[in-house]
């Protein structure tokens, strides 16, 4: 029977093998150079007063290949659920929980290189004479701003490769599910290309016990490395321009929107007394706005929105692609 603690040495685990392929990626370098850039590690501790608890919160910034990397473990206490947890789950009021996770975002600096996001969670409620309510969640997606059609479809087959063994309906359902939350109402446009995203999975949800999604977690934790580190090998050596790197700070400015409004795990997490520093980490350490941008039709930029950053059958264009070619 899988405990707490072997989900908790899982994450700490991954934390540190994503932490050494990223490192690894920024000391090979890219069409920038190479630096010898380091995650620095922040090990910190919840005030007992606020449920107890603690993590690890890994950071690089500066880096030529990666300009900003926060890849982070947490194990919390909760003493009072916030108001994101209990008003979609009523059933959780009087219960004492814990969540435990990895979060990670990636923002590259050469602008061919998506950035990326990934996240593996496991939340448990308890209380006297009552069995335990818990479900598992995560995810990871892609937010590209020079799209490249192999790069998608990359991306989109690890996601299936990942979810096959647990069912045929399993990515198609969580696939649907990413690209319907990561979307930014307000601009009526897709945050990225999507993956992967899923929450409250259990017995009741998915038809799985705690081992098997547990399994679940650790191949899509397993997954990420899988899915992003091809795309970092192809795409950091390419040229870019000065213009092109100023869009791909008008497109993160995009992510800040997002992350900053439609996020619920950056809500739980300032609504529960989360750590602040941990919970902004994923936003990127440049950025921009310009007032009613149009990008030119027929250009890539036009093209990112146009067709990119809009819901598609990317195994299916993946092999329509692959009969014309």
């Amino acid at each position: 029977m899988t405990t707490i603690a072997d989900v908790r040495a899982f994450l700490l685990d991954l934390q540190q093998r994503i932490c050494n392929a990223l490192t690894a990626q920024e000391q090979q370098g890219g069409i920038d150079g190479a630096t010898s850039s380091q995650f620095l590690v922040d090990d910190w501790q919840r005030p007992i007063t606020q449920g107890g608890g603690g993590g690890r919160s890994c950071v690089m910034q500066g880096g030529q290949v990666i300009e900003k990397a926060g890849v982070m473990f947490s194990h919390i206490n909760i003493n009072q659920l916030p108001p994101t947890a209990t008003a979609r789950h009523p059933e959780l009021a009087g219960r004492q929980a814990q969540a435990l996770g990895v979060s990670l975002v990636v923002h590259p600096k050469n602008p061919h290189v998506p950035t990326s996001h990934a996240n593996v969670r496991l939340f448990m409620a308890e209380k006297d004479h009552a069995e335990p309510i818990w479900w598992f969640g995560g995810g990871f997606d892609l937010t590209p701003f020079y799209p490249v059609l192999a790069d998608c479809v990359h991306w989109h087959t690890v996601c299936h490769d990942v979810c096959q063994p647990f069912g045929e309906d399993v990515y198609p359902q969580f696939k649907q599910w990413c690209d319907e939350y990561f979307y930014l109402a307000h601009r009526d446009e897709q945050r990225g290309i999507g993956g992967l995203f899923y929450d409250d999975v259990n017995t009741q949800s998915m038809g799985w016990d705690f081992d098997t999604s547990f399994a679940f977690m650790q191949a899509v934790g397993n997954g990420y490395l899988d899915a992003i580190l091809p795309i970092f090998e192809q795409r950091k050596y390419t040229l870019y321009t000065p213009a092109q790197r100023e869009f791909q700070l008008y497109r993160r400015g995009r992510y800040v929107e997002y992350n900053l409004v439609y996020d619920r795990g950056t809500l739980f997490g300032l609504q529960s007394h989360g750590r602040t520093e941990s919970i902004l980490v994923s936003l990127p350490p440049l950025t921009g706005w310009q007032y009613r941008y149009e990008p030119v039709v027929g250009t890539p930029e036009f093209e990112l929105t146009d067709f990119y950053l809009k819901p598609q059958d990317w195994l299916a264009l993946g092999k329509q692609h692959a009969l014309l070619g």
